[in-house]
């Protein structure tokens, strides 16, 4: 039996990733409906707004979904922890940046928590810390990424075989065939963010996900290298006028203020590539409809069944 879920209360081993300030509460209301975990993410969201994100998806799901705090972002952590215990969410991801100070006071109040990371090192520290599951997420995932540069295929076994509670596997999965891998490597589930813009109930631009259906396998580009804050978007007029302050030697408060969530908003939300990026991972190529969160999971888990059972003779 898996062990992911008995720990989220889920009917299949997919969750939604956080999306910054473009999270909303259609598409995880959808997506935990459907079976899976949905995941709001606060970006740099104070805390009204967050509070009314939950108040939303509450009023369309009783089913359990999931809050991200970017710890090293957000500017309002213990407001949302305290908004997490008073609408009683049940689930708690912890990404960008230490939690192992949060970590005891969610667990004291009965939270499922979830830590994000990049690397072996860091999901032994989380597991000690008091994490109930892993995400080892792979640099060919959207947004913000780690230096270390480590892929998918070669970091979740390695953390799968350091540490003992689940690892859900992120970074470069949009189909039953990459659920179905990450399962042969260890993983208990998969996360997915870039797969989830193109579904009929995310509330993001149509400009954005006619052009992820549009992409090809080298539509995105990595920015921000040299300032060590690495970021996968989208190859837009505007990531590419990011790339060319980055070689013209633009200093990182430039960078900084170029890539805050007002600037996402306008890719994601207003659906203008001149004024704004969106974020994208290496599946892009993967996507040629927008589907239903749940014909977009019942598709994956009957997929990855087969792909499992053509695996079979192979060998």
């Amino acid at each position: 039996m898996n062990r992911l879920y008995e720990l989220l209360n889920i009917q299949y081993p997919i969750i939604q990733g956080g999306m910054g300030n473009v999270s909303n509460a259609p598409l995880t209301a959808a997506i935990s409906e459907a079976g899976g975990l949905g995941t709001l993410g606060i970006g740099t969201m104070q805390p009204d707004e967050i509070e009314a994100l939950i108040k939303d998806t509450k009023e369309r799901t009783d089913k359990p979904f999931a809050v991200n705090i970017p710890l090293s972002v957000s500017p309002a952590v213990k407001e949302t922890a305290m908004l997490l215990f008073q609408y009683e969410v049940p689930v708690v991801v912890l990404s960008a940046g230490n939690p192992a100070p949060f970590i005891p006071k969610f667990k004291e109040k009965g939270l499922t928590v979830i830590c994000v990371v990049a690397s072996v090192k860091h999901a032994k520290k989380a597991e000690q810390a008091g994490a109930d599951i892993i995400v080892a997420e792979g640099y060919e995932a959207a947004g913000i990424n780690a230096t270390e540069e480590s892929t998918t295929m070669t970091l979740i076994p390695q953390v799968v075989d350091a540490v003992d509670i689940p690892v859900i596997a992120a970074g470069g999965i949009g189909d039953g065939r990459g659920l179905a891998a990450a399962l042969s490597l260890g993983a208990a589930g998969v996360q997915m963010g870039t797969r989830f813009i193109a579904t009929q109930e995310g509330a993001f631009h149509e400009n954005y996900k006619q052009k992820l259906m549009e992409a090809t396998d080298t539509e995105t580009t990595i920015v921000g290298r040299s300032y060590g804050k690495i970021r996968r978007l989208m190859k837009t007029p505007y990531a590419l006028e990011l790339l060319k302050d980055e070689a013209s030697g633009a200093d990182v408060e430039k960078f900084v203020q170029k890539t805050t969530e007002d600037y996402h908003r306008k890719g994601a939300v207003e659906g203008d590539f001149d004024k704004g990026f969106i974020n994208s991972g290496q599946i892009a190529g993967l996507i040629k409809d927008i589907p239903t969160a749940e014909e977009l999971l019942q598709r994956m888990v009957k997929e990855a069944k087969e792909t499992l059972r053509k695996t079979e003779n192979l060998l």
